[in-house]
């Protein structure tokens, strides 16, 4: 398989507009690495830069070392798995995982050694003699990751393969191309504006917004230690709950005065809070760490319920202080109704806060992701 690396690519279209900008990715050999940000913000044009479908406008692409910017797609060695499958629907399963080997000339017994060998990894022998549109979505998106794979490429391309799916056949498609990725030892760049996909897939996360790299780690690391406040509220599912508070310090406790409560940061962020006192901030908590507790309990506060959303497992409540929303997870055994006031503390020793400025994470995370 094949190291990948982009040093400062950027993409300017017709007219000025710039997709990406002085993009920084390393893909280390044999890594599962996923692009992940809301639409628009670069994440298949920086895959298409490397299947070499788009010229790369500024900066070096290299794949195992060998720079690939005037390479074409057909000599980068990489497959690409689409969104839409890109099935020819008069040919057969077998048919469309072997077009591309014909084409090159591979002689015809490894060309079926490797189709079902690949049938048989994606459970899809059965269907080898059956056409597209005899297949269900799912089994068509096995075709494709089938068609990819017998090509043995040095990279594995995938541009969002699961948005066509239905949700539970999603869930199933993500573990078995997880599996996939461990059982063929490959690397794997992936796309998708779903981050629950990246959190349970990567083994590394590229975090997009606007063209611009937000930030890159493994998933827990940008879970836990997001560099702003983008980054907080995008990976997390609920995402992650924003305050704007004001910071005080009172008879030697650090105070987060909201307008209509105040609760004490947890001693260990002091020494990040200190040249924000008088300041506003965003003060940061994810909905899990908002725990259901009696009026009056140390660090609570009061809220309204706006919405009740039942999930079998837990309870996501749609919240509102007086003037700032706010989302909670709690478990099902505590019943809620719209219209109900309810206190919850915050565990502040998960607290995250953001510079108003700018947004940038005020508690540095640590340097090994």
């Amino acid at each position: 398989m094949a190291k990948v690396e982009l040093k400062n690519i950027g993409k300017v279209y017709d007219g000025g507009v710039r997709a990406v900008e002085n993009a920084n990715i390393v893909v280390e050999d044999k890594e599962f690495v996923v692009l992940v940000g809301p639409s628009g913000c670069g994440k298949s044009t920086t895959l298409r830069m490397v299947a070499g479908l788009e010229d790369i406008t500024e900066g070096e692409l290299y794949i195992d070392g060998e720079l690939m910017n005037d390479v074409p797609p057909k000599d980068r060695n990489i497959a690409m798995v689409f969104q839409n499958y890109a099935l020819y629907p008069h040919m057969s399963v077998y048919e469309n995982m072997a077009f591309g080997l014909r084409i090159k000339k591979v002689p015809k017994d490894e060309i079926d050694k490797r189709v079902h060998e690949a049938a048989r990894i994606l459970d899809i022998e059965k269907f080898l003699d059956r056409k597209p549109k005899a297949l269900s979505g799912g089994q068509r998106q096995r075709v494709a990751v089938g068609r990819a794979i017998v090509r043995n490429p040095k990279v594995f391309l995938f541009d969002e393969p699961l948005s066509n799916l239905d949700a539970k056949l999603r869930v199933q498609m993500r573990a078995e191309l997880s599996d996939l990725h461990l059982r063929l030892n490959a690397t794997m760049i992936y796309v998708t504006h779903d981050q629950v996909e990246a959190m349970t897939m990567a083994n590394k996360i590229v975090v997009m917004k606007d063209g611009w790299v937000q930030q890159i780690g493994s998933p827990l690391y940008l879970y836990n230690h997001p560099c702003n406040k983008f980054v907080a509220g995008f990976i997390g599912s609920p995402p992650m709950n924003f305050l704007t508070v004001r910071v005080r310090e009172e008879g030697g406790s650090f105070m987060l005065d909201e307008g209509s409560f105040k609760i004490k940061a947890d001693p260990s962020h002091v020494e990040y809070l200190k040249k924000y006192v008088g300041k506003e901030i965003f003060f940061g908590i994810r909905p899990e760490d908002m725990v259901y507790a009696k009026a009056g309990t140390e660090n609570s506060f009061s809220v309204k319920v706006t919405v009740v959303e039942p999930l079998g497992a837990d309870i996501h409540l749609w919240l509102t202080t007086a003037t700032q929303p706010m989302v909670a997870r709690t478990e099902p055994h505590h019943t809620f109704k719209v219209g109900d006031t309810a206190n919850f503390v915050p565990r502040m020793e998960k607290a995250r806060y953001f510079d108003k400025d700018n947004e940038l994470a005020i508690i540095p995370g640590p340097d090994i992701n």
